[in-house]
């Protein structure tokens, strides 16, 4: 069996001033505090001799590998991605970085903000503007119905609020 891996789709390139932050932080923790203290672990163990049976040595060579990858990944991302800085015109339609409030036939209300591929955490109520729930919701209006197609039949939500956040 080959290496070969199909190619993931491409993810949009927008996020929030807040997620392009939060990338940069990375990006600055990895390459200014992490990768320094590695780079010192690494210098450490291969001054003990026999590096094909140092396990600091391996591991520390490997992680060094992952932080590299993760620094070159972040610096191309971060200059391919445009920054949502300002709120749309129209803030009575669902647009990227809103919060949106919806509720289900239930009754049971959930709320999510539209961001970027790059920060969405479903934990904190953020999904990806590429999300198929996302996409359903995109420049409707409160009061509006959203479906939700899935192979185990339609889901129906109703926008009940939409805020924009500075």
């Amino acid at each position: 069996m080959g290496r070969w891996r199909a190619p993931r789709p491409k993810s949009s390139a927008y996020i929030t001033a807040e997620g392009a932050e939060a990338l940069r932080a990375e990006l600055r923790y990895l390459w200014k505090e992490e990768r320094p203290k590695v780079t010192d672990v690494v210098h450490e163990a291969a001054k003990n001799g026999d590096r094909s049976e140092n396990g600091d040595y391996i591991y520390g060579k490997k992680r060094l590998r992952e932080i590299d990858s993760r620094v070159r990944f972040l610096t191309k991302r971060l200059e391919a991605l445009t920054i949502v800085d300002r709120l749309p015109d129209d803030q009575t339609r669902v647009f990227f970085g809103a919060w949106v409030t919806l509720e289900d036939d239930d009754g049971v209300e959930s709320r999510y903000r539209i961001v970027g591929p790059d920060e969405f955490n479903v934990g904190e109520g953020k999904i990806s503007m590429d999300s198929p729930l996302a996409r359903a919701m995109l420049k409707k209006q409160v009061d509006d119905e959203v479906v939700l197609k899935s192979e185990q039949g339609d889901k129906v939500f109703y926008i009940t609020g939409i805020e924009y956040i500075a």
